[in-house]
């Protein structure tokens, strides 16, 4: 489900019109300890271990654009303070601005075409049509959602992705197949990408006989990090029904929440007062994710200051793909009372659209587009967002340069933050835990 990859289509479309942009138009405490744990104590482990440290400079580097540049050095795969190692291997960075890696908080892999032909699509009035030419892509496609999945997340990698929250449909058309892909997708890239899985009920909960049981399946069996959902009334017609289905299985199987929400206005806010309330009861706080949430934007702010306060409470983050200017989450409002908001690419050439590119840097550069943001400062947010925002959301360490921190990092050209944003140059270098996984734009198997 994604809005358009180009900023000049990101405006809403006409009154009436249905399109993916109209219809879609725990954390960081957990990452705490270990993102600012001291480099000389890990070392001192790894010795103590018999383990010989994998140390790595890369040389002449400028984190976050500093006039200046250095040698960055690693360690076993996070940010050393520490003279480098004798005999580090030393990789040149050529003056180029360091960056940390990007988050993308939510991507549809399973439902792609990337890397295939061209897929020709038909006119579509509801989600069920929608939903209905998903199943037909599926039926058509020659190549195997894992090898679809691992071709777009590999891209992703190339473009400097660390880390994504991949939502994978789940229904009786396909049974567990776009879940067991991603995860194969996943297993290929471990050494690249740190992915969580959502079951995605796409066709509805409860709509739809046969979808409770099989996310019930994919929970039981350990094949996901995450139970979604989807509006459960303006496409489910069950609020309670499906709240009590989706929350149900992530409190016995010990998963997350994720569910997509683009219901506005009443509808919207009390399907957001629903999930607040499950949250509480079931003390799955940290866990719960909601996803689009167009009904905020239109809030008056002392009516978001008021949800924003539950959410905050209750620590369920947010994530949105910032469709356009009217659709895009108020995220500086929302920070102020403590909710973690993060950033994604949605869905890529799939039934739905033929955009995207799972490049979380050119959606850092829309979100500044669809805000029309001039500032530096709000340029450094965007891409914040996209970076620090979405690692929030998925309960990664920042890869922020200090000590401890994940060698999570994109190498490229260019004079300062605020323009690599507006520019986008290549990717020349992404590193992975201290490790070059990508070069010159292109991903090294």
């Amino acid at each position: 489900m994604q809005s358009s990859s180009s900023p000049q289509s990101s405006s809403p479309a006409s009154p009436g019109a249905l399109s993916r942009r109209t219809m879609l138009a725990g954390a960081a405490a957990l990452a705490g300890a270990s993102a600012t744990a001291p480099a000389a104590a890990e070392a001192a482990a790894s010795r103590a271990s018999g383990h010989r440290a994998r140390a790595v400079v890369f040389r002449d580097v400028r984190p976050f654009g500093a006039a200046r540049a250095r040698d960055l050095v690693v360690v076993d795969g996070r940010v050393s303070d520490r003279p480098a190692p004798h005999g580090a291997k030393v990789v040149d960075g050529g003056g180029r601005i360091a960056l940390p890696s990007l988050v993308d908080a939510h991507i549809h892999p399973d439902k792609t075409t990337w890397g295939g032909s061209w897929v020709s699509r038909r006119p579509a009035s509801a989600i069920a049509d929608y939903v209905a030419q998903d199943v037909e892509l599926f039926r058509s496609q020659r190549r195997p959602v894992a090898e679809r999945a691992y071709g777009l997340m590999s891209h992703a990698v190339s473009r400097g992705t660390r880390g994504m929250r991949a939502h994978a449909d789940v229904a009786p058309a396909y049974g567990l197949a776009g879940v067991e892909g991603v995860a194969a997708a996943r297993e290929r890239l471990r050494h690249a990408l740190d992915v969580q899985i959502v079951a995605f009920p796409q066709h509805g909960v409860i709509r739809t006989p046969g979808t409770a049981a099989l996310l019930e399946k994919a929970a039981r069996e350990g094949l996901i990090d995450m139970i979604g959902g989807i509006d459960p009334i303006g496409f489910d017609n069950a609020l309670d029904d499906q709240l009590d289905v989706v929350f149900g299985i992530a409190d016995r199987h010990g998963v997350g929440v994720d569910i997509h929400l683009h219901d506005r206005g009443e509808k919207g806010m009390k399907a957001m007062r629903g999930i607040v309330e499950r949250t509480r009861a079931l003390s799955l706080a940290g866990k719960v994710t909601v996803s689009h949430v167009f009904c905020l934007p239109g809030l008056t702010d002392r009516e978001l200051g008021s949800i924003a306060a539950d959410l905050g409470d209750q620590d369920i983050a947010l994530t949105t793909v910032a469709p356009s200017d009217s659709l895009v989450l108020p995220i500086a409002r929302l920070r102020e009372h403590g909710v973690r908001v993060g950033l994604g690419s949605d869905g890529v050439r799939d039934s739905w659209s033929p955009f995207g590119n799972a490049d979380m840097m050119h959606r850092a550069h829309i979100l500044g587009w669809v805000t029309d943001v001039r500032l530096d400062d709000e340029l450094r947010d965007c891409y914040d967002v996209a970076a620090h925002g979405g690692a929030d959301v998925m309960g990664l360490a920042h890869a922020d340069f200090t000590a401890g921190a994940p060698a999570d990092f994109v190498l490229v050209r260019g004079e300062c933050l605020p323009q690599v944003v507006v520019d986008m140059p290549r990717r020349d270098m992404v590193v992975h835990g201290g490790v070059v996984v990508a070069r010159d734009g292109e991903f090294l198997a």
